[in-house]
């Protein structure tokens, strides 16, 4: 089956204490953005890229590539003022594909499996998304009045979320929605329901200094270069 995946970049690194976007900060001495590309790239060769960025980014963007020798092909697109928008003018570029992913730019170390498992539920049922249990208690309210719930019954939500092209085109045919908190909201209030496979924890989003630091322990596990 094609394979295509889009991968949104769209953050800057305010709250990484940084001025340059959290995208392109070093990661064992390559952007971070890159090795998000490589691990689709690893798991399909002739898999199709599409980088969502800001327009003001691109340039730079170029750059980096042209610094690293970063020459595994993908399309760049300009993002739009919401998520919802940066998706579709992803999507708008793109040729027609069977499955296509969403991904965060700045979740560079999903697992072979963890992509492998949501294209392979994607192609079946048409729509998946990677999830985890939550492993603390959980409450519910304010910090003046709480109750505890059932924390069995939440899921913490990852990327890459996976669907089948003509549902997910379709899903993205809609008007922009309060409710669109990521792909998988969209699709459902088109109406096709999600099912959820096991995610992996160190499929963290880099947002904070302290992200980052995780992430490089695990990039110097990594075999292979680019």
């Amino acid at each position: 089956m094609r394979k295509s995946v889009i991968i949104v970049a769209g953050g800057n690194g305010s709250r990484m204490g940084s001025d340059l976007p959290k995208q392109f900060l070093l990661l064992e001495n390559y952007p971070v953005l890159m090795w998000t590309i490589l691990c689709f790239i690893e798991f399909d060769p002739t898999i199709s890229v599409v980088v969502v960025l800001p327009e003001s980014q691109i340039g730079y963007w170029n750059e980096l590539c042209i610094k690293y020798d970063f020459d595994h092909t993908h399309l760049v697109v300009t993002g739009g003022e919401t998520r919802f928008n940066s998706v579709k003018n992803g999507l708008d570029a793109m040729e027609e594909t069977d499955l296509v992913a969403v991904h965060d730019g700045v979740r560079p170390l999903v697992s072979q499996l963890t992509i492998t498992n949501c294209f392979n539920q994607a192609a079946e049922t048409g729509a998946a998304i990677p999830a985890l249990p939550l492993n603390e208690s959980l409450r519910r309210g304010t910090l003046e009045e709480s109750a505890s719930v059932d924390r069995g019954l939440f899921y913490t939500v990852q990327t890459p979320q996976v669907f089948r092209w003509k549902i997910f085109k379709d899903a993205y045919s809609q008007k922009w929605d309060l409710s669109f908190t990521d792909d998988a909201s969209v699709v459902e209030k088109y109406g096709v329901p999600i099912r959820m496979v096991p995610g992996n924890r160190d499929n963290l989003k880099i947002t904070h200094p302290e992200d980052l630091v995780v992430a490089s322990e695990y990039i110097k596990q990594k075999k292979g270069t680019f």
